[in-house]
């Protein structure tokens, strides 16, 4: 999909520049169990494919996926994933199945280990901007990533 941007170089010319629209990928990793979880929250969970703790999904960056997001922020850590760490995820975590047509293809979430050298200094319960686990984490997810495959 390509975004068509007007540039003015002159009063009398316009130039128009096209620019390609890159869609961000976020991941989201679930932190915190399912027991007495508000069962709004259990849907929007589960529509993100995340159905059991330390699951994983890769999305792009589209306004109702991040609203999705924002909602259960504080049972879910998020930021965006560089394409290396999305590669090294498909091959050491990725499970392939078969669908209708008999083809392989790789299930929509990643099944991943608590992290070496666990979490971090205020454990799972606190935001991330108060050195805890949860919220948005910005690039620094692809290390937790990388600690958890």
């Amino acid at each position: 999909m390509e975004a068509l941007r007007q540039k003015k170089e002159s009063p009398s010319k316009i130039v128009s520049v096209a620019t390609p629209k890159k869609a961000k990928q976020f991941a989201v990793i679930r932190m915190c169990g399912c027991v007495k979880l508000r069962s709004d929250f259990e849907d929007t969970l589960r529509m993100l494919n995340m159905s059991r703790k330390f699951m994983c999904v890769v999305l792009d960056a589209t306004p109702s996926v991040l609203g999705m997001v924002r909602k259960v922020k504080d049972y879910v850590t998020w930021g965006e994933v560089t394409p290396e760490v999305v590669i090294t995820l498909q091959q050491k975590r990725g499970e392939k199945i078969k669908d209708r047509e008999g083809k392989e293809v790789l299930k929509p979430f990643f099944r991943l280990h608590p992290p070496r050298g666990g979490f971090e200094r205020k454990g799972m319960k606190v935001h991330f901007r108060q050195h805890g686990a949860l919220g948005y984490r910005g690039t620094q997810i692809n290390d937790l990533i990388k600690r958890m495959i």
